[in-house]
């Protein structure tokens, strides 16, 4: 009987021990509690990447940051072409009609400019100076594009009767002096234009003075015309 009792002890304990041998399945988890993955590095500086930008649009839209220049532009390098004293005539030029002191020339200060040169362009002529020059289409002039008229000019790649090319010739930046490629006569056409500016002066006065004779006629005939009215009518 203890034999028997010793042997059934000795069975439980071997079956006991090849169940703990054995693997036990994993509880399946519900679709609605799926096991929490942990957090990826990778996503994280991601997510802060794009805060920060996010974050530095909004204080350039704000005005509290200045928003990076894509390339530095320097004229003296790109622009050998010219003095410096040029070059910081063309500037002295620039800032004295950049009237709204950003930086660029737009449409409105571009035709104060013209008037004051004594060359004034109607509304489409100065639509299509500043297109042939505008190569970051945003419908004004900056700095560089700016220096691209007098160079253009200087080479002799803008039209005589051009609005650039009468910008050019009238300002009071003489590019002919310093041995400018393709400028060598560049004074004596800007004094051609000049007569050709005294010339159109003179005809304005002359319409002017026969507009004035006209008025001063039709007034003596409507003069005429109510002292016969009256004798007739007495």
């Amino acid at each position: 009987m203890a034999a028997e009792e010793l042997a059934n002890k000795l069975q439980s304990r071997l079956v006991v021990k090849q169940e703990d041998a054995e693997p036990r399945p994993e509880p399946a988890l519900s679709p609605q509690r799926s096991r929490p993955q942990e957090p990826d590095a990778a996503c994280g500086e991601s997510a802060s990447e794009l805060s920060a930008i996010l974050n530095r649009r909004l204080d350039i839209n704000q005005g509290n940051a200045a928003p990076r220049p894509s390339r530095v532009f320097n004229p003296y390098t790109e622009f050998k072409e010219f003095s410096r004293k040029q070059i910081k005539d063309m500037e002295a030029m620039f800032k004295r009609y950049d009237t709204g002191k950003d930086g660029f020339i737009d449409l409105m200060e571009l035709k104060l400019m013209m008037e004051k040169l004594g060359a004034p362009q109607t509304h489409l002529g100065l639509k299509n100076m500043i297109k042939e020059v505008d190569e970051d289409f945003d419908g004004k002039l900056s700095f560089r594009e700016f220096l691209l008229i007098f160079r253009r000019a200087a080479a002799g790649e803008l039209q005589e009767e051009s609005g650039l090319m009468a910008l050019a010739r009238l300002s009071e930046i003489n590019v002919s002096t310093e041995g400018v490629m393709g400028a060598k006569d560049f004074f004596e056409a800007k004094m051609k234009v000049a007569a050709a500016g005294s010339m159109f002066e003179a005809e304005i006065r002359e319409e002017k003075e026969e507009q004035k004779r006209q008025e001063v006629e039709k007034k003596q005939r409507q003069a005429a015309f109510k002292q016969l009215q009256s004798t007739f009518c007495s």
